[in-house]
């Protein structure tokens, strides 16, 4: 078999775009020789209230060590937060503005690596004299999702004037928000073997709060799994030839969860050779990839691939598919 090339191209259903992949490769280096950490990933912006955003993005390899990410609005540093986190609020913003954000880590040194691309966020407008909060969201329950995440969903709160979005609390710390159009959310980055109790809060454009939802308990499943449930589903993998070489084609439809995948591990014959990683925009739904595999005919591989998550850790592997070139 001849050895899979590093760079390769992917593919969307919708069209082609160009991306990395790479195998192997580490980060960029200073002209003094240090790695620098990589731009973040999967960086996100939403409209949590009249004045408020909620920025998430994808924490970083631990090589090199992240020690801390900052958020800028525009060229202005707003927020830092420790490595270990990746989502902030970026409070006191004006109502109905639309607003630019980027964040960049920091490794143990201090060297910063360069910003992620620049997402956007446009706060609604603000409600004059609302003093009224969102009801409660009603009927909270949650599963866990093996051992290392846990799916939430609840009933939609009321507002005279609409909710902007839901707040989720882990015991009585604020971990995560999602608009307002949504009712459920993946939690992920939870220890095994651990109980956990989550809450649910409405907040309306006026920055109202609702009471809790009731209370939600999980267990996390003990142990390592194959994190079935952070998994792509409806993997296939089939072969092509061009030119009198043989290709393998992947689709795949990504994991719900909350934020983005833009990166996923290929695995072949048993071992890893390369990674995936879009530059842009990644795909949501189906997305599809197609790479280099030889010029061998009736040769049989073993392909599976694996999403990483937005908290850096990796979710589980889709069904393994054998494909025969020829």
């Amino acid at each position: 078999m001849r050895r899979v090339p590093r760079i390769v191209l992917c593919a969307l259903l919708c069209g082609a775009l160009p991306a990395l992949a790479s195998c192997g490769w580490g980060a960029a280096t200073s002209g003094q020789g240090e790695r620098l950490p990589a731009a973040p990933l999967g960086v996100t912006a939403a409209a949590g209230s009249a004045t408020s955003v909620h920025v998430m993005w994808n924490l970083a390899s631990e090589d090199p060590r992240i020690t801390r990410y900052e958020v800028y609005r525009g060229t202005t540093k707003v927020k830092e937060v420790p490595g270990s986190e990746h989502m902030v609020d970026v409070t006191r913003l004006e109502p109905s503005t639309p607003y630019v954000f980027t964040v960049r880590a920091r490794n143990a040194a201090g060297v910063p690596g360069p910003p992620s691309r620049p997402v956007r966020a446009t706060t609604p407008p603000a409600v004059a004299a609302d003093r009224t909060p969102p009801t409660r969201p009603g009927g909270p329950h949650g599963r866990a999702v093996g051992s290392r995440a846990v799916q939430l969903s609840w009933t939609r709160s009321a507002d005279a004037r609409g909710v902007a979005s839901y707040d989720i609390y882990q015991g009585t710390s604020k971990i995560h928000s999602v608009g307002g159009a949504q009712t459920a959310a993946v939690v992920t980055g939870l220890r095994p073997g651990t109980a956990y109790a989550f809450t649910v809060r409405a907040r309306d454009a006026a920055d109202n709060l609702s009471p809790p939802s009731g209370t939600v308990r999980i267990t996390t499943a003990p142990g390592t799994d194959d994190g079935r449930g952070t998994s792509p589903t409806g993997f296939r993998g089939t072969g092509h030839r061009s030119d009198g070489a043989y290709y393998i084609d992947l689709a795949w439809t990504a994991p719900q969860v909350d934020g983005v995948i833009s990166e996923y591990e290929i695995d072949l014959d048993g071992r890893a050779v390369t990674s995936l990683v879009w530059g842009g925009s990644p795909p949501s739904g189906t997305c599809t990839y197609s790479f280099y595999i030889g010029r061998d005919a009736g040769v049989t591989h073993r392909v599976r691939i694996r999403p990483k998550l937005p908290d850096g850790t990796w979710g589980g592997f889709s069904a393994e598919r054998s494909v025969t070139t020829g």
